[in-house]
């Protein structure tokens, strides 16, 4: 007997539910993560999804591989971090609340300049355009001491003015909250901004630009609008960055922090709008932490996202989306012993590998210090051909069992989506 679809709820119900759940873990994350460096995370979290949900409304809804996003996000931190200072010295009358507008402002500005150019080629042409542009900022960074303070960077104090409710932003729990209360606001805009007609013109824009040409638009001046509102968001991003942290140096204006939200945005799912908020997760999950974990934290990052561009490339979403519709159909329980199987095998290739990294990276780095290395609670010889013949079977022996599992999982998956697929058609023949 064919398996039965569960019955969904009304798209208006499913999505208010979606936006109260996020809107809960939002208020509920520091109280079930009360150290002050998992509050420190979940403020930089909260940043991390702002800018990689701006990045995708160029790279996901409009198809524009930009290599400088972190121009306006980094711009917007300098601008946010001098109007506080001119808070602080009596000068502009701003609150505390609203600097991270102020950063907003001049992502939306600059964007109106840099955007007027960049966004008048399409393509390779852009995505060129847009990493000089980011390599020229940032050489400027360096030239003009006045405006972006040299290496040393522009510091300030958010601590400033009176408490307001007893709010002066001086404990971590309270800047938290109020990036909490910008990222719920800002996701939310951005997701009313996929249902918008610019918004809907932009993927048209996206995958045929020249018929929306025929009907009478300009697909670079769509670009050109969707541009500048993915400024002002990367913009508002670099302001909240600039009060949590309360310094600005030329490192958020540099080439890698573009590639990370290129990297992170791409691995989250730029098909899916929530695959930015898990990419935004995983961007200080993997600075913050793995980077602490080992020194081999980037070949690790990099080794993750050939993966990713290899075997899922619409990212983590896409993979959620596709279990989702198992599980509406109840073939879910079909897969999960395969799941299992593949990823049991898949941990034992990465052990071995992962053994053999943090042995190279021990010899090339810290031979001085001896030649044992710690992993996982072991002690390995980086020096001894034991240890290496060890990772290497373990490796090449995981790498059979997990081939193998494979090739059953593909037979597996494809009947199931083939039946699902006669499921469907059955449907609509009724």
């Amino acid at each position: 007997m064919p398996h039965q679809p569960h019955p969904l709820p009304s798209p208006s119900v499913g999505r208010w539910t979606v936006w109260a759940l996020f809107a809960l873990v939002l208020a509920l994350a520091p109280v079930v993560f009360s150290s002050n460096l998992a509050v420190t995370m979940l403020a930089q979290m909260g940043i991390a999804i702002i800018a990689c949900l701006s990045y995708n409304i160029l790279l996901g809804q409009g198809g524009m591989l930009s290599f400088g996003h972190a121009v306006y996000t980094g711009l917007g931190s300098y601008m946010a971090i001098h109007a506080l200072n001119r808070f602080t010295d009596g000068g502009w009358p701003i609150p505390v609340s609203l600097i991270p507008l102020v950063g907003g402002l001049a992502g939306l500005l600059f964007a109106l300049l840099f955007g007027y150019v960049t966004t008048r080629k399409a393509g390779t042409s852009f995505a060129m355009i847009t990493l000089g542009m980011a390599e020229l900022v940032f050489a400027m960074s360096l030239m003009f001491t006045g405006f972006f303070g040299g290496e040393a960077g522009v510091s300030g104090n958010r601590v400033v003015g009176e408490p307001f409710m007893g709010i002066s932003y001086g404990p971590p729990i309270q800047v938290y909250y109020l990036i909490a209360v910008y990222t719920f606001v800002c996701a939310a805009l951005m997701f009313a901004f996929t249902g918008t007609p610019l918004g809907r013109m932009l993927n048209a824009v996206r995958d045929n630009p020249e018929r929306v040409e025929f009907i009478g638009y300009n697909p670079q001046m769509v670009r050109y609008l969707a541009f500048m509102t993915s400024g002002f968001f990367a913009g508002t991003a670099g302001g909240l960055g600039a009060l949590h942290f309360e310094i600005v140096t030329a490192e958020v204006l540099s080439a890698a922090r573009s590639g990370g939200f290129l990297l992170f945005t791409f691995l989250g799912g730029t098909t899916v709008f929530f695959g930015p908020i898990i990419g935004g997760v995983l961007m200080v999950l993997a600075t913050v932490l793995l980077s602490e974990l080992t020194k081999a934290w980037l070949l690790y990052l990099g080794l993750i996202f050939l993966f990713m561009v290899m075997v899922a490339p619409g990212g983590i979403a896409s993979l959620i989306m596709m279990n989702l519709r198992l599980a509406w159909f109840g073939r879910l329980r079909e897969v999960w012993t395969a799941y299992w199987a593949l990823g049991s095998t898949a941990l034992i290739v990465l052990l071995g590998a992962g053994a053999m990294v943090e042995m190279t990276y021990h010899l090339q780095l810290d031979a001085a210090l001896g030649d044992t290395v710690e992993y996982l609670g072991m002690e390995l010889h980086s020096r001894n051909l034991g240890s290496w013949f060890g990772a290497a079977f373990v490796t090449l022996t995981g790498l059979g069992i997990f081939e193998l599992t494979r090739r059953q999982f593909s037979r597996q998956w494809a009947m199931v989506q083939a039946e699902i697929e006669q499921e469907i058609q059955r449907r609509e023949g009724e």
